[in-house]
């Protein structure tokens, strides 16, 4: 039997997956459009930088919880200054999704620390943090908070005008009411003929019902002064509400809403729309295997065209269906971990060879022939200190990574887990952090475009059965050309580990990994957190720069280890650490120059001039006021030329070749690989 013509079997598969999503209540959208971000004034910053270390607690904290319950509120009140946090994704986004938010909200917040309090609205979650009690507010006590769109076309017509002014008002009123009764929660349509508003309204958890009707109707109130805008959006201390004549949420959010008890559903209608939607599901399901099956009796011809004919050939691309069956369909017995850009698995391959198999948040097959290029790129890494990224896969539901498996686990648990932990000698540790600064070379220096990781933390360093450190998870890994040395980007890492000139001001370079890479050398000779408090003056970079100070740093050291390390060593550790978190970063070392210092004991350190980063006044130049730097200024503070880098002679002696990293931030076309 001839088969049917290609253009119309691509049109049925088509077909069905629209379908699939017509019918589908899943949700897919994080909402992560700023509505509003508010930051406190500065004027006291000096009071306050000892918020920095806790800011950074209190937002990991806020993490771990709001995976769990999209909601979290956490306070710190161990010393002065005090600070609370309070984080909320509206209840109809998924959990995928709220964690994508708040990670968006977060960076945003970067932007007001070292400031007393903060708050970030987007339009799915809300992140916000003080130095008092706000857990109590419900309406914002010295300004309403409310956005306004784009005046509709009706203006002109008066019965247009007052019509869609009617349904607007009725939309707010309904998901109000529906919000009360409903855990906080609410979204309607109010439909006549074409014209359609939708509505959204979220309480915080912590809010009684009462207390939830007052903000509400608060917000209501800012909502009606748009009016005739096409969409408004209303902020309170305790609560969002939104109309817009666009829809903005997905249908999950009317189901979600329709659970309270606010209206007479018909529950047999509802189980029979339930019904026909699961044997939709089954029905689409067997067309795509047969579908399936059919392209494969075909030899699979009709699929070579979804991806790039490299990949199609390459001995780095995997098929999907082999990665399933190795990781024993993603069985969450396999899982190794969790990334800030996917989830880790274990596999064994059919030839026996173990993996780790990343899949990643962000489905990246429409840009197949980019990704491909750089997995290709990073799979030509060859080095004992990096994981070895065989290949990847994305021709499948998601897009894959596949790792070489190292059998142990990674540095943090190794350090600070109480079921995981091992004991490290003085020998192990330093061996440890002397791969780690030769990993990060290899990745600075050791291939023709130079890569920078921006996420080096513990965590991210796998440590093999030999105690042998690997740098793995390139998820927020950026690749530069050779003549671009500078990006203004977007912050991407994790707090505690960002270099503040990144961190603060979006400039990133290689010194960015100099600065991640002292405080992880840091804690490991010392075995603490950096976001932990040693005592009440501050976190373990601040300790060691006090002892420095004091010329006793190696009591900073672990003091498991008594007195079997060498003391000499164990000093210039310390101090390398903390000349690798200089504030500035014409101040730190590159990464090649580090490895030169740890390998010779007879290279003089030069002398940190600056305790760890606390205050965002210390990035200025010393003879540039601070509130006239721009972005541009700031990652322009030095250059190099004839490969000797300008303001870097205190390195002169140790590699006088050394190209320094400061040229005009530009900004370049850079490929994400997760």
């Amino acid at each position: 039997m001839p088969y049917a013509p290609r253009y119309l079997e691509h049109v049925t598969f088509i077909s069905l997956i629209i379908f699939i999503f017509m019918i589908s209540p899943s949700l897919c959208d994080p909402r992560t459009s700023v509505a509003n971000v508010s930051c406190k004034p500065r004027a006291n910053v000096a009071n306050n930088v000892d918020l920095i270390p806790k800011f950074t607690q209190v937002m990991e904290t806020l993490h771990d919880f709001i995976m769990e319950n999209k909601s979290a509120t956490y306070e710190m009140n161990t010393n002065a200054p005090d600070i609370y946090g309070m984080a909320k994704c509206h209840n109809d986004l998924s959990q995928d999704d709220c964690k994508l938010c708040f990670e968006e909200a977060k960076i945003k917040l970067t932007k007001c620390i070292p400031a007393p309090g903060g708050s970030v609205y987007l339009d799915g979650c809300f992140l916000r943090y003080e130095d008092y009690n706000f857990f109590d507010e419900s309406i914002l006590k010295n300004s309403s908070i409310y956005v306004c769109g784009a005046p509709t076309d009706i203006t002109n017509d008066q019965y247009m005008k007052r019509d869609f002014a009617a349904r607007v008002d009725r939309a707010i009123a309904n998901v109000t009411s529906m919000s009360i009764v409903n855990g906080g929660f609410g979204a309607t349509i109010v439909k006549s003929g074409l014209l359609a508003i939708y509505a959204l309204g979220q309480c915080w958890d912590y809010l009684q019902p009462e207390i939830c009707t007052m903000c509400l109707n608060n917000a209501g109130d800012m909502l009606r002064k748009c009016l005739p805008a096409a969409e408004g959006k209303a902020m309170n201390a305790g609560c969002y509400l939104r109309y817009s004549s666009n829809k903005f949420f997905d249908d999950g959010a009317l189901v979600l809403a329709d659970k309270g008890p606010t209206k007479c559903k018909n529950v047999w209608i509802i189980a029979a729309i339930v019904l026909s939607s699961i044997l939709g599901v089954f029905a689409i399901l067997g067309a795509f295997l047969g579908y399936r099956r059919y392209s494969q009796d075909k030899g699979g011809t009709n699929r070579i065209h979804k991806i790039p004919l490299a990949l199609e050939t390459s001995k780095l691309n995997f098929k999907y269906e082999m990665l399933e069956q190795a990781t024993g369909g993603f069985d969450p017995l396999n899982k190794l971990g969790q990334g800030g850009s996917g989830s880790v698995y274990k596999g064994i391959l059919p030839d026996g060879k173990k993996i780790a198999v990343k899949r990643l948040l962000y489905n990246t097959r429409q840009w197949a022939e980019e990704f491909f290029n750089e997995v290709n790129l990073i799979s030509g890494i060859q080095h004992k200190n990096v994981v070895k990224l065989l290949g990847c896969s994305i021709e499948g539901p998601e897009s894959l990574l596949v790792f070489d498996h190292v059998s142990n686990r990674n540095l943090d648990q190794l350090l600070f887990d109480k079921n995981k932990r091992q004991f490290l000698s003085w020998k192990e540790r330093f061996d440890i952090i002397l791969g780690i600064a030769e990993g990060i070379t290899h990745l600075h220096e050791g291939s023709k475009a130079k890569i920078i990781h921006r996420d080096i933390k513990n965590s991210n360093i796998l440590v093999d059965d030999e105690l042998v450190p690997k740098i793995a998870d390139f998820g927020l890994a950026r690749r530069f050309a050779p003549h671009k040395t500078h990006v203004s980007t977007g912050v991407a890492g994790t707090l505690g580990y960002l270099a503040p000139e990144y961190l603060l001001q979006g400039c990133l370079t290689e010194k960015a990994d100099v600065y991640s890479f002292g405080v992880v050398a840091i804690e490991v000779a010392c075995c603490i957190k950096s976001n932990v408090f040693v005592s009440d003056n501050g976190s373990v970079l601040q300790s060691v720069w006090r002892n420095y100070k004091l010329n006793k740093i190696t009591e900073s050291i672990d003091s498991r280890l008594m007195s079997d390390f060498q003391e000499e060593e164990a000093s210039r550790v310390l101090q390398l650490g903390l000349l690798c978190t200089q504030t500035r970063r014409f101040s730190r070392p590159s990464m090649s120059q580090v490895v030169t210092i740890l390998r010779n004991e007879e290279i003089e350190i030069p002398t940190p001039m600056q305790p760890p980063f606390q205050n965002s006044s210390l990035l200025a130049p010393p003879d540039t006021s601070s509130s006239s730097i721009t972005k541009d200024s700031f990652c322009s503070e030095w250059y190099s030329t004839d490969g000797i880098s300008i303001h870097s002679s205190e390195f002169a002696s140790i590699s006088s070749s050394q190209s320094g990293d400061f040229s005009t931030c530009e900004n370049s076309r850079l490929l994400k690989i997760a």
